[in-house]
């Protein structure tokens, strides 16, 4: 019962969060038709919900991931301003800790903007029903409702496993399946946005089934990166294109490495994960790094004559995340590097979802 009065505090402000976007959305379609107005909420959820991915990596990154150590509010109260005494207390005792102001507050606002970017979905979803009921007006996709209902319970679990990720003290597996919901659910809502509209892109079967390769390809890579991120395996290899001293294939321990279900920074038995683990974490995803690069770019030379746009948006996507992807190397993994190809995965999927949605939209003459 206690749990009660915080969540529905958070959700409030959550609520709260959500209502400048609905105002706005609401000012600005006002005059569209029901699938334009609905497309309009899905565009907008989906660019929050982009921006929420990306302040989710920073959340991580800072080590603010217990800036408030329960759930689903801050030592059961709405705000850190309500739990100072107990922050100012964890920050006494552990300065460089997990708990301290600053990561609290962090902590609470990604978890208001998640609320936020809740309340819009469920809204999206009861408007996707509404229309359903409605005939499509001449021009217009009649989206099926169902798509936006997958889309609102993908978000309820996406919420349960951020509550998994606090209550279970960022075990690895948990927060890349968070990591792994929250991109999955990028893409729901790319692919919602594309079924409010009838636009479509011819291409021949195979090549529809290459963009469905390399879709599930990323996938398997960005998997392999929230692996990394998780475990704290980037600079586990800090060189390029060689490893740590000069060496191509260092000793690595592939079977600790990805053993799934352990605690963070330990092995199955409980002992410390060794380097030769992190190794091998961060050479499976620079390995796989290089397999999507080439199916990215023979993707976009393939779409070269067939959709030119798509195959310059392909380039620069990869470019971006090569860039980006180095450069956390290199640099000694800099937070704005980190955000980039964080941001830049998410661009990738959204980008490829949204192509395959206009695939399977046509059939080639």
């Amino acid at each position: 019962m206690e749990q009660l009065l915080p969540l529905g505090q958070v959700a409030a402000i959550g609520a709260a969060v959500a209502l400048g976007p609905l105002l706005w959305w609401r000012q600005r379609s006002r005059a569209g038709t029901p699938a334009g107005r609905l497309r309009a909420l899905a565009v907008l959820t989906l660019f929050l919900t982009f921006d929420l991915i990306v302040f989710g990596a920073f959340t991580r990154l800072t080590d603010s991931g217990l800036g408030c150590p329960d759930w689903p509010g801050c030592y059961s109260a709405a705000s850190p301003v309500g739990a100072r005494h107990h922050i100012e207390a964890a920050q006494a005792a552990l300065p460089s800790g997990p708990v301290t102001h600053g990561k609290a507050w962090i902590e609470m606002i990604h978890r208001y903007l998640a609320s936020g970017v809740g309340l819009l979905i469920l809204v999206m979803t009861v408007l996707a029903w509404r229309l359903g009921r409605q005939a499509p007006h001449a021009g217009e996709a009649a989206p099926s409702p169902w798509l936006a209902t997958l889309t609102f319970a993908w978000v309820c679990v996406q919420g349960a496993f951020g509550a998994l990720t606090v209550t279970m003290k960022l075990f690895p597996a948990i927060v890349t399946l968070h990591l792994l919901f929250g991109l999955g659910l990028l893409m729901l809502l790319a692919w919602q946005a594309e079924a409010c509209r009838p636009r479509a892109l011819a291409v021949p079967p195979g090549l529809r089934r290459a963009v469905a390769a390399v879709l599930l390809l990323t996938l398997v890579q960005v998997a392999l990166g929230g692996w990394v991120s998780t475990n704290y395996a980037v600079l586990a290899c800090d060189e390029f294109p060689t490893c740590h001293g000069g060496q191509w294939w260092p000793a690595m321990d592939f079977g600790q490495g990805f053993r799934l279900w352990r605690e963070l920074g330990q092995r199955a038995d409980g002992g410390w994960l060794g380097f030769e683990a992190l190794a091998a974490i961060h050479m499976a995803h620079r390995l796989g790094a290089a397999v999507v690069f080439a199916a990215l770019l023979a993707l976009a030379w393939a779409l070269r004559r067939h959709a030119p746009p798509w195959s310059r948006g392909l380039l620069a996507a990869a470019g971006w995340q090569l860039a980006s992807g180095l450069s956390n190397v290199v640099l000694d993994w800099p937070i704005a590097a980190a955000l980039a190809h964080t941001a830049g995965a998410a661009a990738l999927l959204g980008l490829l979802t949204t192509l395959f949605a206009r695939t399977l939209r046509a059939t080639p003459s």
